[in-house]
Order: C-alpha cells, then sequence, then structure tokens
C-alpha cells in the first residue's frame, strides 16, 4: 500500500493528514472551512484516495492559511506516498463536465513544479470561501509534491459548479498518474532513470 502521514504544525495552522492512494475514496475530512471539506472529500472520491485529514487554522482571520497550507500537506503526502515513483504511469488528464461547466486537467507526476491555470472565476466567494483560494491550494500542492499540472476551464458560468469540476477532474486526473503500469512496475517512467 502507498500511503503517506504528514503532520504539520504553524503559527498559522495544525494540520494531520493520512494518505492511501490505493483506497477507495473513504475521507474523514475537518478543515474548518466548510466548502474545502466539500471540495477535498470530491478529490477523494474521484480518485480513490483515502484522506483523512484534519486541520486548525486561523479561520478567525480568514481562510487562506488553512487552504494554502492543506495543499502543501497534501502535495507532501503524495510525495511521500509515491516514493522514488517507480512504476506509475506518471501522466493523467481528464475532461470534466458537470451541467454548463467544462474543465480540462493535466497532470505530470515529473519533479518539477508548474501551475498553469486557466480557470476564470465569475463569484468572488462561494458561502464564505475565497474562490481564489483554488489557486492558492493547488500551488502549494505543485510545489510539494512536486508536479507539472494544467488546469483549463472550457467552459463554465456557475463558480461552485467550476471549482467543483476543477476538484473532481484532478482526483481523476491524478488517479491515472498514480496508477502501477503492470508492464514497467520496476521502471521510473523517465528515459534520463529519475524523477
Amino acid at each position: 500500500m502507498r500511503t503517506a502521514t504528514i503532520a504539520r504544525d504553524t503559527n498559522e495552522t495544525k494540520i494531520r493528514l493520512k494518505l492511501n492512494l490505493d483506497g477507495t475514496g473513504k475521507t474523514e475530512i475537518s478543515t474548518g472551512a466548510g466548502f474545502l471539506d466539500h471540495m477535498l472529500t470530491l478529490f477523494a472520491r474521484h480518485g480513490d484516495f483515502d484522506l483523512d485529514l484534519t486541520c486548525s487554522g486561523d479561520t478567525q482571520v480568514d481562510d487562506h492559511h488553512t487552504v494554502e497550507d492543506i495543499g502543501i500537506a497534501l502535495g507532501q503526502a503524495f510525495a511521500q506516498a509515491l516514493r522514488d515513483k517507480r512504476g506509475i504511469t506518471r501522466y493523467g488528464q481528464f475532461l470534466l463536465p458537470m451541467d454548463e461547466t467544462l474543465v480540462l486537467c493535466a497532470a505530470d507526476l515529473s519533479g518539477r513544479d508548474y501551475l498553469g491555470w486557466a480557470v476564470e472565476l465569475p463569484a468572488a466567494k462561494v458561502g464564505t470561501f475565497d474562490t481564489e483560494l483554488a489557486k492558492e491550494f493547488w500551488l502549494g500542492f505543485v510545489r510539494n509534491c512536486p508536479a507539472s499540472i494544467h488546469i483549463r476551464e472550457m467552459a463554465g458560468e456557475n463558480t461552485h459548479h467550476i471549482l467543483e469540476a476543477v476538484f473532481k477532474g484532478m482526483g481523476r486526473t491524478l488517479k491515472e498518474a498514480v496508477t502501477l503500469d503492470e508492464k514497467h512496475l520496476n521502471d521510473i517512467p523517465s528515459t534520463k532513470g529519475t524523477l
């Protein structure tokens, strides 16, 4: 089983995270930011990742530190669970439709961090959640996984739907990228011999 346990303590957040890449999408998530809980539940369910996550953060200020630090911790968990990335497919992609919304997600677990974010969010908030924080979450993730990820909105009008498509699509994308390639289980998926 490819698993990771992360404990991250700062003056702004206290995070405990357990990840199983070979799970069934089982979650226990409590971040203090309800919309983020919803997005991470969708991400894990669509990725078949078991995710146990708690965060105590300075949400009396706003959700920024909580969201960014959880992105960092989740990226670290993926890196820890993947170890040397031997045997993985490495690449993943998914085009996710949700009502009027269509979002393209693609990932390369390359060991190089890059976020291509082409997502237009019509509303500044969904409930109490600042929608600009979604980009901060994925920046934290790619810098700590590290990975090259592109998220591109092809169509969309409803901000909730757009962000839901992003997190569901990234779950599906990363599920594909971490899948073990039965033909190359002992190989690092790079001509360099390392990722």
